[in-house]
């Protein structure tokens, strides 16, 4: 973030704690440690600095290694003898309030609201959201504690609370404000009472907007026709990471996901070194029009300390690595040395220029900047870079808990017997694989027959050990009734039909049973549906509750056939990405693409996706192609 370093953040924790026991909100335990902990770790990584302001136990804030700055105004003022403090002491042109009873606070706050000040030339930027009102509509909520404002505003600030005026919003009619529209309002919620502080410790904050509530208040919804991109975007914005995070030795955080930015603490390289074995030597020495011999007056090598001076008209022999000596900034290749005996080296003229051949210290990582962004999916490159840090341990987010079952009275498990009408159970094993490959901890829940005990026992079980629920079959148009009925009666779960071609129907939401929750995924029964509504739906969402995000990248390339395809609706057809003649990139279709035809899925390579807008397609036309490779 490029305007990072142009921010200051403030959490304010100056209240007096009435409705918390007389303990102050930020001291409270939540989810293993206190709320303040929660709220310094998501607003740290989005601004330059951050200071909390409190008025009683400054020695336990202090140990979070943040300053801590109590009201100026005195006699406990609320929020703005807070904000006044901060901008009394602020050393950058911007400053972002947070209370410290937010726990929840979005990882794209300050982004967002800074984006808004800027483009709308405000002097403050606050949060916004949808909220519910007691009769059930929607209504705009107004946070004044999630600001931005410029530093500049503090004799305004000041007059306004001279008046004796106190009211957080109070001051903004002298002042330019930009309202910007978050959509998780749960990310806003505050934990004013004991009693949130145990009900928010197992789930999310309620009084949210419900999904069907923010789904409906969408332009031209409608879930018997929903597009393929609304229902993603749908999907993900709806959608909250977990926030439980361990430490985990180097060799064991392969494939996890960074909770937390790695700041590196030393410079790679440490020293400007040779990037060649040869020989270091001013630049300013480099001959003109003739040959130039220096004087060799000793050796470096790799990983041994020195202390040579070079003088004019000398050199010294370095290896790869060597330290370079003060003075020396330029590095001959051995291989281009002229002449090489006793009496030197001799270069001649034009072969190098002042400066080849030298790597600067912190050319690689410079000490105190990010070396990896929370959020990164650690691979063998990532376990290398860290360990050049001298770093053992990193700060994952745990495992992402995914309970899955099939379900339908035609299903039978391998081993069983297969009586007429009855199909081998199959999604279960892709479903394991795709999760798998995710890095997910999976909960094999096995085959629920079409009973509605059976899948409520199913679903409230995996509710109350899952983070996330994937179900195959049930969601269909002529699916039994109460499949959908108790998925609903369990919590905020919509039912879609997708434009798209496999995998029409769709179900997602949230669903709760004894103060757990999880996010559920209801996929459709045919097995090559189930795929590719996991992999375009199901694996983006995923991917977000771990803290990570992974687009799919789209390659462009030439089909080597017709396709016939109809506008209105996406169409994932399963390709073999291979070249022509001369190395070109070029698809075919594996043939008959029926969504129950899973061995064209274990053919393919890669899927052709076709948009909704497109039609048929011609023999050498450009589509997108994604890759399986790294996928599935």
């Amino acid at each position: 973030m490029p305007f990072k370093h142009t921010i200051s953040g403030l959490i304010l924790a100056g209240g007096r704690a009435t409705r918390m026991g007389r303990v102050d909100k930020g001291l409270q335990p939540f989810r293993g440690m206190a709320m303040v902990a929660h709220v310094l770790q998501r607003l740290a990584p989005q601004v330059a600095g951050v200071a909390i302001n409190a008025n009683r136990n400054l020695p336990a804030y202090e140990s979070y290694c943040t300053p801590v700055w109590p009201d100026e105004l005195g006699g406990f003022e609320g929020p703005l003898a807070g904000l006044q403090t901060g901008l009394r002491h602020c050393d950058t042109p911007l400053l972002l309030s947070v209370p410290c009873d937010s726990p929840f606070l979005p990882d794209d706050l300050a982004a967002r609201l800074h984006q808004a000040l800027s483009e709308q030339d405000a002097d403050l930027a606050v949060a916004v959201t949808m909220e519910v009102d007691e009769s059930g509509r929607l209504r705009r909520q107004v946070h004044p504690v999630f600001s931005l404002l410029k530093t500049s505003l503090l004799p305004q600030l000041s007059a306004y609370l001279d008046s004796g005026n106190r009211r957080m919003d109070g001051w903004y009619g002298a002042i330019r404000v930009a309202e910007v529209l978050f959509d998780d309002a749960a990310a806003f919620r505050n934990i004013n009472t004991l009693g949130e502080l145990q009900q928010y410790e197992h789930g999310a904050p309620a009084n949210a907007p419900t999904l069907a509530q923010v789904v409906g208040c969408l332009a031209d919804y409608d879930p018997e026709a929903l597009p393929v991109r609304h229902a993603q975007r749908i999907i993900g914005e709806f959608i909250t990471p977990i926030e439980a995070v361990e430490q985990l030795a180097l060799r064991s955080a392969l494939d996890r996901v960074l909770a937390a930015d790695i700041v590196s603490p030393i410079s790679v390289p440490a020293h400007d070194n040779s990037a060649m074995d040869g020989y270091a030597l001013r630049g300013a020495d480099l001959p003109g029009d003739a040959p130039v011999t220096y004087g060799v007056v000793g050796t470096i090598l790799a990983g041994r300390p020195h202390a040579l001076t070079v003088g004019p008209g000398q050199c010294v022999r370095i290896m790869t690595g060597g330290v370079m000596p003060d003075g020396c900034d330029t590095v001959l290749p051995q291989e281009l040395a002229a002449l090489v005996n006793d009496a030197g080296v001799t270069i001649a003229p034009g072969v190098i220029r002042a400066g080849d051949n030298r790597r600067f210290k912190g050319e690689g990582l410079m000490a105190g900047t990010p070396a990896l962004k929370r959020g990164k999916i650690i691979r063998p490159a990532d376990l290398g870079l860290i360990a050049s840090l001298g770093l053992a341990e990193v700060a994952v987010r745990r495992r992402l808990r995914v309970a899955f079952f099939s379900t339908g009275d035609e299903l039978r498990s391998i081993g069983q017997t297969l009586d007429a009408g009855c199909v081998y159970d199959s999604n279960r094993y892709t479903i394991y694989g795709m999760l798998q490959r995710l890095g997910c901890e999976v909960i094999d829940m096995g085959i629920v027959k079409d009973d509605p005990a059976e899948l409520e026992a199913a679903l409230r079980s995996a509710c109350e050990n899952a983070d996330a629920i994937v179900t195959s079959g049930g969601v269909s148009v002529g699916a039994a009734d109460y499949t959908k009925q108790i998925m609903a009666a369990l919590g905020d779960v919509t039912f879609w039909k997708i434009g798209m071609r496999p995998g029409r129907p769709l179900a997602f939401g949230k669903i709760s049973s004894n103060n757990h929750s999880a996010f559920l995924f209801g996929l459709p029964g045919n097995p090559v549906a189930v795929m590719v509504s996991f992999y375009f739906f199901a694996r983006a969402a995923l991917l977000r509750m771990m803290g990570a995000e992974s687009p799919l990248p789209l390659l462009r390339v030439r089909s080597t056939t017709a396709i016939r395809k109809k506008p209105g609706r996406t169409e994932y057809q399963r390709g073999i990405l291979g070249s022509d003649a001369d190395g070109r990139p070029q698809v075919g279709i594996t043939g008959s693409q029926g969504s129950g035809i899973l061995r064209s899925m274990s053919e393919a390579n890669c899927m052709v996706v076709l948009h909704d807008e497109q039609g048929n397609v011609a023999a050498g036309d450009l589509v997108d192609v994604v890759l399986f490779d790294g996928l599935v």
